[in-house]
């Protein structure tokens, strides 16, 4: 696979092991008679501070995944992936660092590194595009 094929697997699966991470917790929340199984809200907002941080950055990823996601996509499909390869790592990395930081703190310091990292994507969101478009 291709660095560009191997990033969009990982966004997917870094996704899917934030949900899963939720959803073991939440499983033991309900186990232990901590919440009914009936108690959870979208955003985790009658829980902890950390499963509400978890909840918006699974979220995030799920937001993100049409855009980035998408792009890199478009590129794989059409056999161009020469113009995304060179960043697809750096924007996986970043994806997570932004998300772990999330899941780490809400402090000012941590808030302004989680959008650098995020920021980090955009840009190479908006360089894919246009790279893209006028290939």
């Amino acid at each position: 696979m291709n660095p560009t094929l191997t990033a969009l697997t990982g966004f997917v699966a870094w996704s899917l092991f934030l949900l899963l991470l939720m959803e073991v917790i939440r499983s033991r929340l309900v186990v232990t008679k901590v919440v009914p199984a009936n108690g959870f809200t979208p955003d985790n907002a009658n829980l902890s501070p950390f499963m509400q941080r978890l909840a918006r950055a699974h979220a995030n990823c799920v937001e993100g995944l049409p855009i980035f996601g998408g792009l890199m996509l478009i590129a794989a499909v059409a056999d161009k992936t020469t113009l995304t390869d060179s960043l697809a790592y750096v924007f996986l990395g970043a994806r997570i660092v932004q998300s772990v930081i999330h899941l780490a703190s809400i402090s000012s310091l941590a808030v302004t590194l989680r959008f650098l990292a995020f920021a980090v994507q955009l840009a190479i969101g908006v360089y894919w595009a246009g790279r893209l478009l006028w290939a």
